[in-house]
């Protein structure tokens, strides 16, 4: 399992001091939506010359213009680009053949929990998902074992994300998750470093 750090709600400078204390135990640098909606596809570019050896995937969460956003992305340095998995089958299918070649697609389903809606997207090509619990719905509960059920013998790349904290890794865990994503579990935290390397403990 990686360990992959969501950068929102944050500052240019706050999103460096984190890093400058984190990185040695985070595997992917998330540039949240967010982030990117401050400071656009410059913090990309930034953060890619600041952590050349990390991975980057920048959290576009793409609805429509999947070609220019994904070069968007791409292009500034990313790894990794976002679409919404709500998205028209038009759109997914442009950014995966955009991203061809070049990085990486992660489907976005937040609000989905149908097989069915992953069995289309899984023949329109897709093979990477985030299942995601919006932080609009975390008051109602984050992560359990129980949002993991409708992927179960899915063939896709899992990564989650969703008010995953310390008090939770451990049910995460045991799910074994490609990719565990922690934001204000790290970044809210009172010493940052010792929280990354917790987490980095809890995956494995």
């Amino acid at each position: 399992m990686k360990l992959q750090l969501a950068l929102d709600r944050l500052t240019r400078e706050e999103c460096h001091r984190v890093l400058e204390e984190t990185d040695a135990y985070v595997d992917i640098i998330e540039v949240g939506t967010g982030v990117i909606k401050e400071y656009g596809m410059d913090i990309v570019r930034d953060l890619r010359r600041s952590y050349p050896d990390h991975e980057i995937l920048a959290d576009m969460k793409t609805c429509d213009a999947g070609k220019a956003e994904t070069m968007q992305a791409l292009d500034a340095g990313a790894d990794v680009t976002t679409v919404m998995a709500f998205s028209s089958e038009a759109t997914i299918k442009t950014c995966l053949e955009t991203a061809k070649g070049k990085g990486k697609v992660m489907i976005d389903l937040l609000g989905v929990t149908d097989r069915e809606k992953v069995h289309g997207l899984r023949k329109l090509g897709t093979d990477f998902v985030s299942l995601h619990i919006g932080k609009d719905q975390q008051h109602g509960g984050g992560i359990s074992s129980e949002t993991f059920s409708f992927l179960s013998d899915m063939d896709v790349k899992i990564a989650v994300a969703g008010g995953v904290n310390l008090e939770t890794i451990d049910v995460v865990a045991a799910e074994a998750p490609d990719i565990v994503i922690v934001g204000s579990g790290i970044t809210k935290a009172s010493n940052p470093k010792n929280a990354a390397r917790r987490f980095k403990e809890a995956i494995g």
